[in-house]
C-alpha cells in the first residue's frame, strides 16, 4: 500500500447525499465538498460517486456554481449508503507494477444495519475502471478492514490501535482476529511487516478508535501524534499512553521515528456531543495538504507545524466545524487512488 503523499492519480469521494450523518447541519455540506474538490483538482482527478443523474445534476450544478472546473471530475454511479470514502471506498495496492484494489469487506463500523451499497462499493469501482479486485481472506474468510483503521509509511510499517482492532466485545470487525492474525494480514496484504500498536483513540470517534483520527505518518520516517494537554479532558490520558508506546517503537529497519506533537483544538460539541475534532484528519493530496480548521487559536499552530514538517507542497485549511459534526473530517470522506 503506496503512503499517502505519493503521487495521486486520483482522489475518491462521495457526494455527500445522506442528510441522517448530519442531522440539522446537512446544508452547508455540499459547499464543504466544493472547497475540497477545488482543491484537489489542481493536481490530480477526482472521482466521484454519485448514486444516481439527479444528484450528479446537483453536483454539476454546485460545482460549477463556484468555478470548479468539470473536466478532471469523473461522475461515476454508484450507489452507496454514506459517504466516508476512507472506509468504503476502493483500497489501492500496488503489485508487479500493477495497481490493484484490495477486496476487504465492510460492515458499517461493526454498529449501523445499512450498509450493503457502501460494501459493493470496491467491486463497483473495479468493474468500472477494469481494474483487478484482489480478495483478501484471512482463516478463511473475507476480512473488514476500513481504511482510516491502518496509516502505513509506504515502507513497510504500519499505525493501528488496539481499541479498533483487538477489542472483544465492541464494534468487533473480525471476531476471533488476534494481533498476530492482523500483523500477517498487513504483512500479505499491504506490505507491511511492521506493525505499530497504538491504544486507544480519541474522544467522540464514532469508529472506535481510528488511528487516523490521532496519529499519522507524514514522511517514511516522521509521525505526528495529537497533545491534549489539559489533564481533565479525556483525550488526555489517552494520547500520553499512545505517546509512551511510541518512546519504545522501531521502524521497519529498527530506526526509532520521529514523534511530533500535533496540538487538539478546544473541544467540541453538539446537541450535547462531543465531536472527533482534530487535526491529525488532514488528506494529502498532490497539490495541497488539506488540513481541518475549527476556528480555534491552534488552527494556525496546527497549520504551522504541518507546513514545516510537509514543505513540498502548501496547506491548506477547511473550515471543518459543520463537517465534524458528521463524526469525521477530511481524511474520513477521501480516498487516494495511486499513481
Amino acid at each position: 500500500m503506496p503512503a499517502e503523499w505519493e503521487p495521486h492519480a486520483a482522489t475518491w469521494l462521495v457526494w455527500p447525499h445522506n442528510a441522517k450523518d448530519w442531522p440539522g447541519k446537512f446544508a452547508p455540506i455540499p459547499w464543504v465538498y466544493t472547497e475540497i474538490i477545488r482543491q484537489v483538482v489542481r493536481g490530480e482527478r477526482v472521482r466521484l460517486a454519485v448514486k444516481d443523474a439527479a444528484l450528479e445534476s446537483r453536483a454539476r450544478r454546485i460545482l460549477g456554481r463556484v468555478g470548479v472546473p468539470l473536466d478532471p471530475v469523473d461522475f461515476l454511479r454508484i450507489p452507496t449508503n454514506r459517504g466516508w470514502t476512507r472506509d468504503t471506498g476502493p483500497i489501492w495496492l500496488t503489485t508487479g507494477g500493477r495497481r490493484v484494489i484490495a477486496g476487504f469487506g465492510f460492515n458499517a463500523w461493526a454498529k449501523y444495519p445499512d450498509w450493503r451499497l457502501d460494501a459493493r462499493v470496491p467491486e463497483r469501482a473495479a468493474r468500472l475502471l477494469g481494474v483487478e479486485r484482489l480478495s483478501v481472506l484471512h482463516r478463511g474468510r473475507t476480512v473488514v478492514l476500513e481504511g482510516g483503521a491502518v496509516d502505513v509509511n509506504g515502507r513497510g510499517t504500519v499505525l493501528a490501535t488496539e481499541e479498533c482492532l483487538l477489542d472483544p466485545s465492541l464494534q468487533v470487525r473480525n471476531p476471533g482476529f488476534t494481533a498476530r492474525d492482523y500483523e500477517a494480514l498487513f504483512a500479505a496484504e499491504l506490505g507491511a511487516p511492521n506493525t505499530l500498536w497504538l491504544g486507544r483513540g480519541i474522544a467522540g470517534d464514532d469508529t472506535h478508535g481510528h488511528v487516523d483520527d490521532f496519529c499519522r505518518f507524514v514522511d517514511s520516517r516522521t509521525l505526528v501524534l495529537c497533545e491534549e494537554k489539559d489533564p481533565a479532558d479525556p483525550n488526555h490520558a489517552a494520547l500520553e499512553e499512545n505517546r509512551e508506546r511510541l518512546e519504545g517503537a522501531r521502524l521497519e529497519d529498527g530506526a526509532r521515528p520521529q514523534v511530533v506533537r500535533l496540538p487538539m483544538p478546544s473541544p467540541l460539541h453538539f446537541d450535547g456531543m462531543r465531536l472527533p475534532a482534530s487535526y491529525a484528519n488532514f488528506y494529502i493530496c498532490n497539490a495541497a495538504v488539506l488540513v481541518p480548521t475549527f476556528n480555534d487559536p491552534q488552527d494556525r499552530v496546527a497549520l504551522g507545524i504541518l507546513a514545516e514538517l510537509i514543505p513540498d507542497r502548501p496547506v491548506v485549511g477547511i473550515h471543518a466545524v459543520d463537517l465534524v459534526w458528521g463524526l469525521g473530517t477530511l481524511h474520513c470522506l477521501s480516498q487516494q487512488e495511486p499513481g
